[in-house]
């Protein structure tokens, strides 16, 4: 296909995506628009098989995902995390609890290598997605590939909804403890730090700001290279995100604001998408029911695991639940379901202040922070099981 030509309808769907997405507050997400829109392309032979590839897009996509790795350590906050640990340890248990139940008794319907892309994608986000697929792909196993693309597109219409009904629970038992006087108003806030950076201002352009992103993604990969993977690029990556932000080397969120960002980002989401339009529809139907296998018994482990764990380190049932269950989603479902929850059940501007301020940071820091680092780390080391 013509490569402006295939682009421009990579660029249609995306665009139809975003619409319907935002129409419905984010409980349809655009992935999984896109999804059906791909997938009914490619099997009705609407969209040829090299779409994707043709546009460029894909290899584009391939090239950047250590700088979007980059680019989400830079997002974490080692002082949130601190203030936040308690929330921290519940989202890290949540998804351990997804990763040992999977094992434990996942193992006895799926097939371990569909176990391991459902760890990664039930526990996180694309990037999680990616690292699967890709150790899939090397080893031959389209359906594997598959299969996290397909968690992926329908977290959201199983987290928004349940997360959704918890957080108003968490609200009627905080506007509880308010009018109890045992909470006082507190407005959330989403802290956003100072752009502090040590970049002399002519890195601070576009090609500047590209160019270190890609010089600490090139250490990444050499760390992983005399490492024998020990340390895996993507795990190097987000770690060296997170620590160049702390140190005040380079500013949060390096990557936003630049010109490139918003193509970087709809090139990496276009990866996910490659194994789809080489798989039989008989593939995909076979699929269904490991689907819904992986999900019952992966949310299943978050729920026990973030319930146990909060009720450990003292905070209630529902709100640790609600903190697990972000790994099916993240910013800015966090805040959506949180404000929602809010406005739903406080009575005044005071009630809903507090009840803001007592969800809001929890479930910010539990979907950007907790949840993304333990995802990619665990992910990154058991998709090397994948044979």
């Amino acid at each position: 296909m013509n490569p402006v030509t295939a682009f421009t309808i990579i660029m249609l769907i995306w665009a139809i995506s975003d619409f319907v997405s935002k129409k419905t507050k984010s409980l349809i997400s655009s992935l999984l628009v896109a999804s059906i829109i791909f997938l009914v392309g490619f099997k009705t032979n609407i969209f040829p098989e090299d779409l994707l590839s043709s546009s460029s897009l894909l290899a584009l996509g391939q090239t950047v995902v250590g700088f979007i790795i980059v680019h989400i350590g830079t997002m974490i906050s080692l002082d949130e995390l601190k203030k936040q640990w308690r929330t921290v340890v519940i989202g890290v248990a949540a998804v351990l609890g997804i990763a040992a139940f999977l094992f434990l008794i996942g193992s006895f319907f799926l097939d371990e290598n569909f176990v391991i892309a459902a760890i990664g994608a039930i526990s996180g986000g694309t990037i999680s997605v990616i690292i699967v697929q890709e150790s899939a792909l090397a080893s031959g196993l389209l359906l594997v590939a598959v299969f996290p693309v397909l968690i992926a597109a329908f977290q959201g219409l199983i987290g928004f909804p349940l997360t959704s009904l918890i957080l108003r629970k968490e609200a009627n038992r905080i506007k509880g403890e308010y009018r109890a006087g045992n909470i006082q108003t507190e407005k959330a806030e989403v802290h956003h730090d100072e752009a502090k950076t040590m970049m002399p201002k002519e890195l601070q352009t576009t090609a500047g700001t590209l160019f270190v992103v890609g010089v600490v993604v090139m250490l990444s990969i050499y760390i992983d290279t005399i490492t024998n993977g020990v340390l895996n690029t993507f795990v190097v990556a987000l770690l060296f995100g997170i620590a160049l932000r702390a140190f005040g080397v380079i500013k949060p969120n390096i990557l936003s604001g630049i010109d490139a960002y918003g193509l970087m980002m709809l090139a990496i989401l276009i990866i996910i998408f490659g194994p789809l339009a080489t798989s039989s529809v008989d593939d995909l139907v076979a699929l269904i029911g490991p689907l819904c296998i992986a999900f019952a018994i992966g949310v299943s482990g978050s729920v026990a695991f973030s319930a146990v764990m909060g009720k450990i380190l003292g905070y209630s049932v529902s709100m640790s639940i609600a903190i697990g269950l972000t790994t099916l989603y993240g910013f800015p479902g966090t805040m959506i379901l949180s404000q929602e929850a809010a406005r739903s059940v406080g009575e005044n501007e005071q009630e809903i202040a507090a009840i803001e301020g007592q969800i809001l940071p929890k479930m910010i820091i539990a979907g950007f922070s907790a949840v993304t680092i333990t995802s990619v780390v665990l992910t990154s080391i058991l998709a090397e099981l994948i044979h």
